[in-house]
């Protein structure tokens, strides 16, 4: 891995930030839609590789596709697809906060094995901050972990997993030669990510199929979290520091509490709220500290 600058660009931070946003994005039009995950997430990868296609194409970077992505590139797509169904099938046995809490262990999890594989030393303070985005995470589900019956530890088996591939595909990202080019790279594991969800979506009754009024949300969730969120990130995981990226993924579950209450109607107790603060702020910090000569 080369070495990177210790100055961390605000346009990197903020790709970051809005990739997180926008991934979120995908729980309001689940919500609405009320299509299945499995067909939900196929069109998010489908539909987002097309957007990106047309993209390469209009911006004349198409010719990078005539090369053959690596094992690498595949790998990630295959673990973006493990990621989503480990987690679907995590919330279908144990409860969501459940479900999210282990997955959100992800990007800490990624910073402690950077630390020893890709040299990304992790001092006191970050870990500080690592550490406060963690408990303010706890905050925001306001400390339960309830096992109510048999299926939760199932449930929990299953996030785990879920927390590994997401782990896996920041890592992996992360491990990509220098010489590959970030666009083309998402477009192949949005490629391939669909690829491995489309047998599980058509072992479903229900199959791929959608309603007209729901065709202009499925299209958002192509373009949105397919297409604009995940080229984002994975633009920010070439560009930051794993401890700096894992600290600002945490803006995801955040905006998914933010859509709840200001959509649904779903109301913040106070404790959520300073937990929702703690998060803000220790990215805000992590990021001050990656812009100083270390």
């Amino acid at each position: 891995m080369p070495s990177r600058s210790t100055i961390v660009p605000l346009s990197s931070l903020l790709l970051a930030v809005a990739a997180a946003v926008g991934m979120a994005t995908i729980g309001v039009i689940s919500r609405i839609t009320q299509l299945g995950a499995e067909s939900i997430t196929f069109y998010r990868l489908g539909l987002g590789a097309g957007f990106l296609l047309l993209y390469l194409i209009i911006t004349r970077r198409g010719q990078h596709l005539r090369h053959a992505p690596g094992w690498g590139v595949v790998i990630t797509g295959g673990l973006l697809a493990s990621f989503i169904l480990f987690y679907v099938q995590a919330m279908n046995y144990t409860q969501m906060a459940n479900a999210i809490m282990v997955v959100y262990l992800a990007p800490v999890f990624s910073a402690v094995i950077a630390h020893f594989v890709f040299h990304e030393r992790l001092r006191r303070a970050q870990l500080g901050c690592i550490a406060t985005a963690l408990f303010g995470f706890a905050m925001m589900q306001e400390f339960q972990l309830k096992l109510d019956n048999g299926s939760d530890a199932t449930g929990l088996g299953f996030a785990l997993l879920a927390m590994l591939a997401y782990s896996g595909f920041i890592l992996t990202n992360r491990g990509l030669p220098p010489r590959h080019n970030g666009h083309t790279g998402a477009f192949w594991q949005l490629l391939f990510g669909a690829l491995a969800i489309l047998p599980f979506a058509l072992i479903k009754p229900e199959g791929l199929s959608a309603a007209p009024w729901q065709w202009p949300w499925l299209l958002g969730a192509g373009l949105v979290p397919g297409f604009v969120a995940l080229l984002f990130a994975v633009l920010a995981i070439h560009r930051l520091p794993t401890a700096l990226y894992g600290t600002l993924a945490y803006c995801e579950p955040l905006a998914v509490v933010l859509f709840g209450w200001s959509l649904f109607g779903e109301a913040l107790s106070p404790l959520q709220l300073s937990g929702g603060a703690l998060i803000l702020a220790s990215g805000i910090i992590q990021a001050r500290l990656s812009q100083r000569n270390e």
